[in-house]
Formats: structure tokens, sequence, C-alpha cells
């Protein structure tokens, strides 16, 4: 029975192909708009959680505080109030697991006849182990290095390319403000930060070379900033809390003085932007959602349109014996099938579109499984919708004034 009013509802649409193709568009644009920004959307959640994990996790950053001089007061990090003992002791509170002092800065690089400004980073073997930044080739300084002062480096993918091409910068010899340093090892690509700085556009050296030989400090032992990472992100409120006592104590300040020191918690900022980027994939979604009620509606409209048009063939097939639900049943057929074709060539635009914004732009897309079967689903479920009123008033009609209808 249900084959026959299959057969029956595709005849029917067939002998109105154009008036079915305009009800199908409405799905068609709805279905591809919600895949296309779904997949625009979690490709953004995507490209940040990488970005967020290329950062490291259960990080705070330490800035040294202000200064003023001559009644000009500098921005944090201006300051010469962190240093190595703060440090030290931070890395023996209770749920730390690394603190890594950091002096930093820029400097023209020179090797051969190529040189380029990038951002040197003096620290200890901790800050890569805080950042999760492994060395792809060559070695790692350590302790010893960082003890004697020595002139080793780490370099970053992007530095590397504009230093030495396509040649292997292990072993070779860089100058850094006029000192020779030995290239150890090449870091992994980190690719873009949040703040939209290029990660790799760095080299790595020993904190106490860059303290002694490269920028120099005004007092002995200062740093800029000390990057902490916590042993578990549920840690972080209590070692925020006891690195504010501890640091309050060591650099003398009252109760009723402000910090000589600037506190940010880097995971929060990246929870931030990952929750801003979730929202924004959620709006998406949400807007071309508009578009399949829209398609519902114009499922509706033609349907109702058809319903009256067919009256009379309503009437006769009451009169040689149909009941009310199959009549029902053949116009919610209709109804179905015009959603479920109009879904499932939208759901093809759609994945089409994405991979050609991709193409185009380089925005990154991720078109899932899920999203494209709630797409789907809900398509047809606003179609059975909207096409259940149309089907239920050609149900209902008196076989004789159908008859009689003209």
């Amino acid at each position: 029975m249900i084959f026959a009013m299959l057969g029956e509802a595709w005849r029917a649409m067939g002998a109105n192909r154009l008036r079915t193709l305009l009800a199908m568009l409405g799905m068609v644009i709805g279905v591809g708009a919600v895949v296309l920004m779904m997949s625009i959307g979690q490709g953004a959640q995507y490209a940040i959680k990488q970005t967020i994990s290329a950062m490291g996790s259960n990080l705070f950053i330490l800035l040294s505080g202000s200064r003023s001089v001559g009644g000009v007061r500098s921005g944090s990090g201006g300051g010469n109030t962190l240093n190595v003992g703060d440090a030290n002791a931070i890395a023996e509170l209770p749920g730390v697991q690394v603190a890594a002092p950091i002096h930093t800065g820029g400097a023209q690089v020179v090797y051969g006849p190529n040189n380029w400004n990038t951002s040197i980073i003096g620290t200890t073997p901790g800050y890569l182990e805080a950042r999760s930044w492994p060395v792809v080739s060559g070695a790692v300084f350590d302790s010893s290095d960082v003890r004697s002062a020595t002139r080793v480096a780490l370099i970053g993918k992007t530095a590397a390319q504009n230093l030495f091409g396509d040649e292997d910068p292990v072993g070779k010899t860089i100058r850094i403000r006029q000192s020779p340093f030995i290239i150890l090892g090449t870091l992994a690509v980190k690719g873009q930060g949040l703040d939209g700085r290029d990660q790799d556009d760095t080299i790595i050296i020993p904190l106490t070379t860059a303290q002694r030989q490269v920028f120099g400090t005004q007092f002995p032992g200062s740093v800029r900033m000390i990057m902490v990472q916590t042993t578990t992100q549920e840690a972080m409120p209590a070692v925020e809390k006891s690195m504010n006592e501890l640091l309050r104590q060591r650099h003398r300040i009252r109760e009723d003085m402000e910090d000589d020191f600037f506190l940010r918690n880097l995971t929060a900022a990246a929870d931030s932007a990952e929750e801003s980027a979730r929202v924004m994939s959620m709006l998406l979604g949400a807007i071309a959602s508009v578009s399949l009620l829209v398609g519902g509606i114009g499922i509706m409209n033609i349907m109702l349109v058809s319903v009256t048009e067919r009256t009379r063939e309503i009437g006769i097939r009451m009169a040689i014996g149909a009941r009310e639900r199959d009549i029902l049943m053949q116009f919610l057929l209709e109804a179905i099938i015009i959603s479920l074709a109009g879904c499932f060539i939208g759901l093809l635009l759609g994945i089409g579109g994405a991979l050609l914004v991709n193409i185009l732009t380089g925005t990154m897309v991720i078109v899932s499984g899920s999203s494209a079967i709630v797409a789907f689903g809900v398509a047809a479920a606003v179609g059975i919708f909207f096409g259940f009123y149309p089907a239920k008033k050609a149900a209902q009609l008196d076989p004789i004034e159908a008859l009689r209808y003209q």
C-alpha cells in the first residue's frame, strides 16, 4: 500500500515539476546554508583550540610592574620588580609544575649575507616544558648552559627560513647583536598565537646569556616576566592566591600598597576565546536555520495550492473507497519526498560550498557528520510539520463538495 502511495505521490509531483522544484528550493537553500555556516563555525573553533593547545595549558604570566621616571609611568613590564629568586620561590609552591623566568627583546640576527629582526627569548629549559614546545631536530640547552651563560640557541621555523632558507640550521653559527651563537636545535611549529603574533618567529637562548651578553639588566638577576604552569587546571585558583601572597611578602609590600607585579591567567583568556568561537558557531547555525523555516513555509504554501487544484481528484478517490488516513498519507508523503530531496541536494551544496570557501580563502572549515545529520533531520522534520496541515486539510474535505468542485 505504501509503495503505491509513493508512486502516486511521485507522479503527482512529476506533473508539476516547476512547482515541485520551487517548493524544494527553500529546503535546498536552508540545508546548504546550515551546513556551510556550521562548517565555518566549527572550523573557527578548531583553529582556536589548536592555538590554545600550542600556547600550553594551565599557564600564568607574571609581568614586572611599571616604573615612573620624571612623572612618566611605564606600562606593565617596564619596571624591574621580578627576579630569578622569585621564580625559584614560586617553583616551590604546592601545585606548581614549572616556573620559568623570561627576559625578552627584539634583535637583528645575521647569518652570512642574510639578516632578520626577530624576537629573542632568554629563559630556562622549563619554558619549553611549560609551552609544550618540543625540539624537532638537534638538542635542547640544559641548566649547565644557563649557569655558564653559554652562547647557544634554539630557532623557530619562521626565523630559520628567513636566515637559512632550505639549509639545515643545526650546528651553524649566527650573530645576535654581534655575538656569535651556535644553533643547537630547531623548534616545532607553533603557528599564530591568540594575539596574532607568529610564535615561530623567535630564537630562544639561555636566560643568563640574554641578561649578561645580549640585553643587559639594570639589576642583577632581574627578569621581565615569569611563566608559571600548574599541575592541573583545578589547582590554578589556589596557586594564583599563593603566588600573590608570596610575591607581596618577598617584595615587602604593605597591605595598603598596590602590587608591583601583574598576574595574567592565560588559560582564562584562552577559554574565553574558545567560548566566543562556540557562541559564534551557534549563532551562525541559528541564523542559517531561519532559511529552513522559510523553506518549510514554502512547502506548506505549495501543498495548499496543490490541495486546491486537486480537490476534485480527492473527491473521486474518496468516492471509490479511499479513507481519510489514505488521503492524509498521500499528501504527507509528497511533502516528505519534497523535503528529503531538498535536504539531500542542500547537503551536497553545503559541503561543496564549505570546501570551496576553504580553497578560495584558506579559512579552516570542518564538515562533521553530526552537523550534516542534524541539518538533514531538522529540515525533514520542518518539511513534515509544514506538510501536515495541507495533508490534513485534504483528508477532511467533504467528498460530495469535492466532487462538485470545478
